[in-house]
């Protein structure tokens, strides 16, 4: 019998051990967002972004998860301008994709990536940022290149 109540005991510990790593790796998660504003002809347009500066983070992305909220995003920093291609493998939102360069201009726009999708999709010039939102995001604020990115990676 005591056998039994340490067992249960343990797997209690290690319940409740897993409950406090997933709040905080959750709230470790929250507290990297920040606020990005795009401005196109309709207007300024508010997100709040994760932002993935690291390797690893890059790679990750928002492959394996399942909802984005309509006002976030996700902000890839490449910290120097240069041609980046990037692939919908393992994510399951379909997703606009938006190249940003250097001076915070909008240099192309890939709307509607296809979940899951292995195929390549190039910024079409030199990008130090993408920025990634939900399918059909930029044709709803008829974001287009040209547009102005304002955060704390493209300072106004």
């Amino acid at each position: 019998m005591a056998s039994s109540h340490l067992s249960n005991f343990r797997s209690t510990a290690a319940l409740a051990a897993l409950v406090v790593l997933g709040t905080a790796a959750q709230a470790a998660s929250q507290s990297k967002f920040e606020p990005l504003d795009i401005v196109s002809a309709s207007g300024p347009h508010r997100f709040s972004v994760e932002v993935m500066r690291t390797e690893p983070e890059r790679e990750h992305g928002l492959m394996n998860r399942r909802h984005l909220p309509d006002d976030q995003g996700m902000l890839f920093d490449f910290k120097a301008p240069q041609p980046v291609s990037m692939w919908m493998k393992n994510t399951y939102i379909p997703l606009d994709m938006i190249f940003i360069g250097q001076d915070g201009i909008v240099i192309s726009v890939a709307e509607n990536a296809v979940p899951l999708s292995e195929r390549i999709i190039s910024s079409r010039g030199e990008a130090l940022g993408v920025l990634e939102v939900n399918g059909g995001t930029a044709a709803k604020f008829g974001i287009k290149a040209g547009d102005a990115v304002h955060s704390a990676m493209f300072p106004k």
